[in-house]
């Protein structure tokens, strides 16, 4: 079937999405620029040490017991 390629309107790009991929970087980019680091920094220690940091460590534990390990090259 030929629209087997298409997926909600976008043609698939194989494995990886290359464009969300290049989407993602420019947000980020933007981000680092827009001055908004070191609050965005600052509200995320008051949440991990606030009330809901409990609730943030169970969700990072979570988050790790499905990972394959922390990538080697990592610590070259």
């Amino acid at each position: 079937m030929a629209d087997d390629k298409k997926v909600s309107g976008q043609a698939n790009e194989g494995e990886g999405n290359k464009t969300a991929a290049r989407h993602y970087d420019k947000a980020q980019a933007e981000f680092a620029k827009s001055g908004k680091v070191a609050d965005a920094a600052r509200q995320a220690r008051e949440a991990v040490d606030g009330p809901e940091g409990k609730e943030l460590e169970k969700a990072e534990a979570t988050g790790k017991s499905h990972s394959a390990g922390e990538d080697p090259a990592l610590k070259r």
